[in-house]
């Protein structure tokens, strides 16, 4: 049996080579559709990964109190309306951070200060593209922001408003590429800071750089950059999982009180869960691979029919060829071995050329949209799977077909 496949393995390459046009363009077909397959699915993939990270990096078993939720418009009694929350100032998030005491929560808060920042080092400056933050002591063990080197600042750091800035990956690039920026000195709009540390670089997130940041502390901030229109952010760590949920209700309890809210009224603030989160980027991620894979298997369909119907202009171009064969000796079980190999052999060809080209369009756009690339082995099993299944779905009936021609009526075909 080995010698027969192995047989029609050699014939199915001769074949190939004397009709090197329709090869190439069947063999193309069939890329064309895993190609589609194993390229959405390694975005995908990659997607996947990135909100994953994301989720990460943001730091889990975390909340976040804000101005507002994801969700502007709101539906009432006369339809859709604009909600309209007062900020949350820094009174408020002081007395937050006094009164929420609780022994598996660590409680930051902060402030966006300034965007498209220039900072200046020596003789050197940036482009304005900097983002300035103001935070507390607790910002980078909350936000999960590990140091690459040097030191977070300390609560006797924000209480003696000491001008000091930890910095990412792209100010240090900027200003120091060949140095350690540990203590060195940089302008921020007219104020000098020490370096007092530098972050890890982190991946960037929905194709937005993470490492363009720069914070300084809370109070420094609030004095450099004076807004009336300032909202803050408190962040609210889990060090117990298993209290989170109880943890939540504390805080947005304790958060009503101090935006003296009676008991019918609703929150007039937002709140991010990190658990509410990780479950929608779930959803999109699932619906994303669900709809992914159809796409693919639409395309590989268009490519099954596509292939049969080259396959059968084969069998009919080739008739006199199968004549001569069952002439000399050949049953219908070789007849039909031989062309059902040939289009395993086809299919496996185009398969390849496919799963390489989808590895290298997933490989693309991870790089332009900064996303971590894996290797996709689900999507190159599941291509696997495909191709044999094209394989038999495409090559079946025109071999079938080829067994059944009559060897008189073949060798009189011309």
């Amino acid at each position: 049996m080995w010698k027969i496949i192995y047989d029609n393995i050699i014939i199915a390459f001769e074949s190939i080579k004397s009709q090197k046009v329709r090869a190439a363009i069947t063999l193309l077909i069939i890329a064309f559709g895993i190609m589609a397959l194993v390229g959405t699915l390694t975005v995908v993939r990659g997607l996947d990964n990135s909100f994953s990270s994301s989720l990460q990096s943001m730091g889990s078993n975390k909340f976040t109190f804000k101005r507002y939720e994801n969700q502007f418009i709101q539906k009432g009694p006369r339809g859709r309306h604009k909600v309209i929350n007062p900020r949350i100032v820094y009174r408020d998030a002081i007395d937050f951070k006094k009164r929420y005491h609780e022994e598996n929560a660590i409680v930051s808060i902060s402030m966006f200060a300034a965007n498209d920042v220039e900072i200046k080092s020596d003789s050197k400056k940036t482009d304005p593209k900097f983002k300035i933050f103001g935070v507390d002591e607790n910002y980078m063990q909350v936000n999960a922001n590990e140091m690459k080197e040097g030191k977070s600042f300390t609560q006797k750091d924000i209480l003696n408003n000491r001008h000091l800035a930890i910095i990412g990956e792209d100010l240090k690039v900027d200003l120091f590429p060949d140095t350690n920026p540990i203590n060195k000195e940089i302008i921020i709009s007219g104020n000098r800071f020490k370096v007092a540390g530098w972050l890890k670089p982190k991946q960037s997130t929905f194709g937005g750089s993470r490492n363009d940041q720069v914070f300084i502390p809370l109070n420094l901030a609030r004095n450099f950059f004076p807004s009336a229109q300032a909202n803050y952010s408190i962040a609210v760590a889990v060090t117990d999982k298993s209290t989170y949920g109880q943890q939540v209700d504390k805080a947005i309890s304790l958060m009503r009180k101090i935006r003296k809210l009676r008991p019918i009224q609703e929150n007039n603030f937002g709140i991010n869960r990190s658990d509410k989160l990780a479950g929608e980027l779930k959803s999109v991620s699932s619906s994303l691979q669900i709809l992914a894979f159809i796409i693919g298997l639409i395309t590989i369909l268009g490519s099954s029919i596509a292939l049969m119907n080259i396959m059968l202009v084969s069998v009919t171009e080739r008739t006199r060829e199968i004549g001569v064969r069952k002439a000399i000796g050949a049953n219908r079980f070789l007849i039909m071995i031989q062309f059902f190999v040939e289009t395993l052999v086809i299919t496996f060809l185009g398969g390849l050329v496919g799963i390489i080209f989808g590895l290298l369009i997933g490989f693309g756009v991870a790089n332009v949209m900064d996303m971590p690339f894996s290797m996709p082995w689900n999507a190159i099993g599941m291509a696997i799977f495909v191709i044999f299944a094209v394989a038999i779905i495409s090559g079946l009936y025109p071999a079938y077909k080829a067994s059944k021609l009559d060897p008189i009526e073949s060798l009189r075909y011309e």
